[in-house]
Formats: structure tokens, C-alpha cells, sequence
């Protein structure tokens, strides 16, 4: 009884590992906001579903870095469900606090943009197999707003 559990459990893992999961690709990265407390970022973020069936997303975790150090982390709980046999774009923010963009200063001088790296985990939930997690990496750089971008040029 034993070996047959044993192969029981083999054959769901192999289906498990060969089946098709969603896959997520980072579209852009651009500014969504500023305010008195932070520098709001948006991600978009385009997530394939192959099942004929809309899947939810537990939660979206997020680490974002510059200079070689993680400046934003967080975690959007429970953000909705991707659509069935379609692609789902999600809007992930980033909030940055300014008084880290002062720590930048050396890296935003140089060519007024932050060079980043953009780490984001989405779990969703699939039917019998539980909780997975979509690891979505992205790299690249954001250009800053100039002072007359943000008020308006007088010219």
C-alpha cells in the first residue's frame, strides 16, 4: 500500500511541475505621483492566465532598489482576480519615500533619472495545488520630473 502512495504522490508532482502556469512580464515603469510624503511609481505589470478559469491573487509583494539598495518594499493584499484564458494588466505603486531620493543624490545628478531594479513576487491561488508564487524582475531607469515639468514652464 505503501509503494502505491508513493507513486501516487510521484505522478501528481510530475503533473504539477509540467503543467502551465501564468506568466508575468514588468510593460513599464514610470511616475504616477508626487506628493508631500513620497514619490508614488507605477508598475505595469502584464500577467498571461492559461486556464479557462479567472484565478485570484492572494497578494503582490514588491522590493525596488537602486544604487545596490532597496529604497521601497511592501505588499498589495488581495488586488482582484486574472481574467480567464486572457491577459490581466495590473497597476502596481511603489511609494518612495523622498528623504530616500536625498541618499540618491550622487546617482540622480549624474543624468537626472534612478537607475533601478524592480523585484515583485505575485502569489495567486490555483485550484487543487494551492498558493504559487510569479517571480517578475525588471531593470532600467526612470527619469525625474524637472521643477518646470511640475509647475509648468513660463516660457
Amino acid at each position: 500500500m505503501a509503494g502505491l502512495m508513493d507513486k501516487a504522490k510521484e505522478f501528481v508532482a510530475e503533473k504539477v511541475a509540467n503543467m502551465e502556469k501564468p506568466e508575468a512580464t514588468v510593460k513599464n515603469v514610470d511616475l504616477k505621483d508626487i506628493s508631500r510624503e513620497c514619490i508614488t511609481y507605477k508598475a505595469d505589470v502584464n500577467v498571461s492566465n492559461p486556464y479557462g478559469t479567472a484565478i485570484p491573487i492572494c497578494e503582490i509583494s514588491y522590493t525596488f532598489k537602486s544604487a545596490g539598495r532597496v529604497i521601497a518594499e511592501g505588499t498589495i493584499p488581495d488586488p482582484g482576480s486574472l481574467k480567464a484564458n486572457a491577459d490581466t494588466m495590473l497597476d502596481v505603486g511603489v511609494k518612495v519615500p523622498h528623504s530616500v531620493l536625498v541618499s540618491l543624490v550622487k546617482d540622480i545628478g549624474a543624468d537626472w533619472d534612478i537607475d533601478y531594479e524592480l523585484n515583485i513576487i505575485l502569489t495567486v491561488d490555483l485550484p487543487v495545488v494551492g498558493n504559487i508564487n510569479i517571480p517578475v524582475n525588471s531593470a532600467g531607469e526612470i527619469k525625474l520630473p524637472t521643477l518646470s515639468s511640475l509647475f509648468g514652464s513660463t516660457s
